[in-house]
């Protein structure tokens, strides 16, 4: 925290500045701050903030029962830690128009470089499963547009994301994609395509960036970046993986432990401490603290 360099401003315009440069970038998803910590460490573009993840990171199951404060407290701890841009999930917005345009200001306010608002109904559910509802184009157009008019940083990312492929097709979905557009979304995010000739059918239909989304286990084969730069993608999440990548290891770890009784067999699966305080600059924070109390204390008097 003490060692980020960039102000929100500053990594707001970073994201603007990727959008418009006709390549394709990687935002994992971050599950806390450290993790965010560790993605800018190995290089990566950005840190992408999942609704379902912060909902799972809570022990609840991504239905919207995780609240508007509950979002912003997280995107503010991950945001706040990185000098990547980072952009998080806001589901619907948290209520009617008013409450998305409040989202924003309070996305704003945490540092966030941008968010995400859907056309699902509340209770809402993760969008690669079955069983979707959305609301009627209008509705998300309100949505969209009072979004769009409560920001007060220009370079703040508003993207719409449809799930409508599901429920409507993608003939439909497309028209709505475009609607969210005209109501002054920033980026579209298509969720659920479910082939490559379908990305590729929202890429040239729309004239805005796209965003895709590399969830595993969903509708979509898992596209490489290659593949993804070739369709014309902006920005590609990878939302749930480094939970999926934790959570798998800590279930195996549990495992070894029962079965053996240490943790002497699975030391070389673990971070070492050496690691954990590298990430977490032990050192920088150290010289810092040197830095304030490096004086002697004397008995002379004061003149």
């Amino acid at each position: 925290m003490l060692f980020t360099k960039k102000t929100a401003a500053q990594k707001r315009l970073d994201f603007r500045d990727m959008l418009d440069d006709g390549k394709l970038h990687q935002f994992p998803g971050a599950f806390n701050p450290l993790c965010a910590q560790l993605i800018e460490r190995k290089g990566f573009d950005g840190i992408y903030i999942s609704g379902a993840v912060m909902a799972a990171d809570l022990c609840l199951p991504d239905i919207g029962i995780a609240n508007q404060q509950e979002f912003v407290t997280r995107g503010q701890q991950i945001a706040r830690v990185t000098d990547l841009p980072a952009f998080i999930d806001i589901d619907t917005g948290f209520g009617e128009p008013m409450s998305a345009a409040r989202t924003i200001r309070l996305m704003e306010e945490a540092g966030l470089a941008g968010c995400h608002i859907e056309d699902q109904v509340m209770p809402k559910r993760c969008g690669h499963l079955d069983g979707k509802e959305i609301v009627d184009t209008q509705t998300m157009v309100q949505r969209v547009r009072a979004a769009a008019d409560a920001k007060l940083d220009e370079n703040f990312v508003l993207i719409a994301r449809s799930d409508a492929r599901a429920v409507e097709g993608l003939d439909k979905a497309i028209d709505r994609m475009k609607a969210y557009v005209d109501a002054g979304a920033d980026m579209i995010f298509p969720e659920a395509m479910k082939s490559e000739q379908e990305f590729e059918a929202v890429r040239e239909a729309l004239d805005v960036p796209i965003l895709a989304n590399m969830t595993e286990f969903g509708k979509s084969r898992l596209l490489n970046k290659k593949e993804l730069e070739e369709l014309g993608f902006n920005v590609v999440i990878y939302p749930v993986t480094t939970l999926r990548l934790a959570m798998g290891e800590a279930d195996r770890g549990l495992e070894a432990i029962l079965r053996d009784g240490d943790q002497n067999g699975i030391l070389d699966q673990m971070q070492h401490r050496r690691d954990l305080y590298d990430l977490l600059r032990y050192e920088e924070y150290n010289q810092f603290d040197q830095g304030l109390f490096n004086f002697e204390v004397t008995d002379t008097p004061m003149e």
